[in-house]
Order: C-alpha cells, then sequence, then structure tokens
C-alpha cells in the first residue's frame, strides 16, 4: 500500500526494522529535550502528515522497551489517525513510572502501526442469537 507523507522533521522516514514487523518506530521531532515527570502527560511532536487511503486507519501504540524499562506508554492507546486527517501526527505520552523521564530529539516514542477497518452499519433488532457464553463479561471466562 503507497502512503503519502510529509516529512518536516529532522529524522529518516518511518520504517519496518525487520520484514515481519507490523509497526514502524515515530521519533521525536522537538528543539529542546523534554522532562516528562511521573503521571504527566504531554503531546510529542513527529514532524510527519499522512494521506492515508480511506478504509485504513495509522494506530499509534506503545513501544514495548519504553513500557516495560521506563513506564513510559501512549496515554490512548491505541491512538488513531483517521483517512480524513492531514495535521502533524502527535503522540501523546504519559510517565507511569516514580522518576522523571527525558525525551530527547530523535528519541523512538511510539509506533505507527497502519491498519484496514470496516464502516459499520446498524441493523438494530429486538434480540441478538444465543450463544454459549451468553452476557458473561469481564474475566467470566477463566480465572
Amino acid at each position: 500500500m503507497k502512503i503519502q507523507i510529509i516529512n518536516k522533521s529532522k529524522h529518516a522516514l518511518p520504517h519496518y526494522e525487520t520484514l515481519a514487523s507490523a509497526g514502524m518506530d515515530l521519533k521525536a521531532n522537538i528543539e529542546s529535550a523534554i522532562v516528562l515527570k511521573p503521571l504527566e502527560r504531554t503531546i510529542v511532536t513527529t514532524g510527519l502528515f499522512l494521506a492515508l487511503p480511506i478504509g485504513t486507519e495509522a494506530q499509534v501504540r506503545p513501544r514495548s522497551g519504553l513500557a516495560a524499562k521506563k513506564g513510559i506508554t501512549v496515554l490512548n492507546s491505541p491512538g488513531t489517525i483517521d483517512a480524513d486527517y492531514r495535521g502533524e501526527i502527535g503522540v501523546i505520552l504519559i510517565n507511569l513510572s516514580n522518576e522523571d523521564f527525558t525525551i530527547n530529539d530523535g528519541e523512538r516514542i511510539a509506533q505507527l502501526v497502519i491498519a484496514k477497518h470496516e464502516r459499520a452499519e446498524w441493523k438494530e433488532v429486538k434480540e441478538l442469537g444465543a450463544t454459549a457464553r451468553g452476557t458473561g463479561g469481564f474475566g467470566s471466562t477463566g480465572v
């Protein structure tokens, strides 16, 4: 799939690290370092602008290494970039650790996954078909 992109950052375009990678790393494109205090959140700019095909979205997801090692994650995970959005990609990061975290220019801050999606058309009914699970939810299928 070909996707139009404008790169106003100082960094190379996002790319897949391996043949089987689902996501591409997004890098911070900032003039000066940002110190993210515990429980603080901020929007980190990337300098990237996309034109996605209709029927696709770009999902902004946390990087597992940052989450596991530093407690840094994407707040609205996954963040959705719609096909008709033309603004700069920003990443909402939150520090869930007990220590300050410094975001430097060029730091890999999140992953971007391109995904196809369906558009729903509601069909209102009086009742839904029965299943073995029924109305069980929130942990009802396991311990």
